[in-house]
């Protein structure tokens, strides 16, 4: 079980818990603002896109070579910009703070 929490655009806090599936699955079935998921998590509409906060970098990981190409095409990309469809919920990212894209 892992939990996470997403900042949406409104500064609000949302902290869910997962076992199994992507972040972006997560978000999008608690109804989190801002992540859409237009392609259903298969990294071709960044729709998904968040920044890790800077203490849970390690725990993200590092963005794929196909995921990096989609976020270059994305507006207010940083060095901590993650897809969410690309991350896998897992023990490893439990306490992680996830800031929606604007």
């Amino acid at each position: 079980m892992a939990k996470i929490t997403f900042i949406t655009s409104d500064n609000e806090s949302v902290t869910l818990e997962g076992q199994s599936g992507s972040v972006m699955e997560l978000a999008v079935s608690n109804g989190v603002k801002g992540i859409d998921g237009d392609c259903g998590g298969v990294c071709s509409c960044a729709t998904c896109h968040v920044h890790v906060a800077e203490n849970d970098v390690a725990k993200a990981g590092e963005a794929s070579e196909i995921e990096a190409d989609m976020l270059e095409l994305e507006d207010n990309v940083t060095e901590a910009s993650r897809l969410c469809c690309q991350m896998e919920i897992s023990d490893a990212l439990d306490g992680i703070t996830l800031t929606v894209a604007r």
